[in-house]
């Protein structure tokens, strides 16, 4: 299966470094940054956890829970975050998935559907797919996917201002240029009637093409 925008993100039970965890329930009407590894103790997955763990603040402002998944027993995890501590100057303050049976990687597409085994026996590259960044939003669907190689350590700075974009526009029915950050203007659509665009957006806008309504950011 292959999770796309605006799918209904799968719901499932897990243990994780925080106890069983019933993922619909957990999440509640929160936004969920919901991201896999494909292996313990892997050097480019140690930093990620690391600087999750440091932007917690940043998520916890936007209302966004976070959960990690790998495909490794939670004791392995528990021996991991102390490195990642040791390491990055701070220990993972969120759950993370113990996926021992596959269920949750085969679920959200990360893993064929066949696959079986002991996890103990897997190699980081087995499970090189297991990269993946799902933002899930309060209604349960999956707002955005990224998927990353082993080699390359994501950029969390990008996945705030993504969600930021996000919230916005859901809240706002407005929409975001590229590279697009906080503050800056945005797009409203054309086919918003003239009349109901005046109250939407009392100040007026800017119009250098017929499809191009440009809007200062909303509050």
């Amino acid at each position: 299966m292959t999770l796309s925008i605006g799918s209904t993100a799968p719901d499932f039970e897990a243990e994780s470094t925080e106890g069983n965890i019933s993922f619909h329930k957990w999440l509640g009407d929160s936004w969920g940054l919901f991201f896999s590894h494909p292996k313990d103790f892997t050097p480019v997955c140690t930093t990620e956890l690391g600087a999750v763990a440091r932007l917690k603040p940043e998520f916890d402002k936007r209302g966004v829970k976070l959960i990690g998944i790998s495909v490794d027993p939670t004791d392995k995890h528990h021996l991991w975050s102390k490195d990642i501590e040791e390491t990055q100057g701070v220990a993972p303050n969120y759950p993370l998935i113990a996926d021992v049976d596959f269920k949750v990687a085969k679920l959200y597409g990360m893993l064929p559907a066949s696959t079986s085994g002991d996890v103990n026996k897997r190699t980081p590259v087995d499970n090189q797919t297991v990269r993946n960044i799902f933002v899930i939003g309060p209604d349960k669907q999956v707002k955005i996917v990224l998927i990353y190689p082993m080699s390359t350590g994501r950029n969390w700075q990008e996945v705030l201002r993504v969600i930021d974009s996000l919230q916005l526009t859901a809240k706002h029915g407005v929409s975001t240029p590229s590279d697009w950050k906080q503050g800056d203007d945005v797009f409203f659509s054309a086919a918003v009637p003239e009349e109901e665009a005046r109250k939407k957006f009392p100040k007026g806008w800017k119009s250098p093409k017929p499809y191009f309504r440009i809007v200062e950011q909303p509050k």
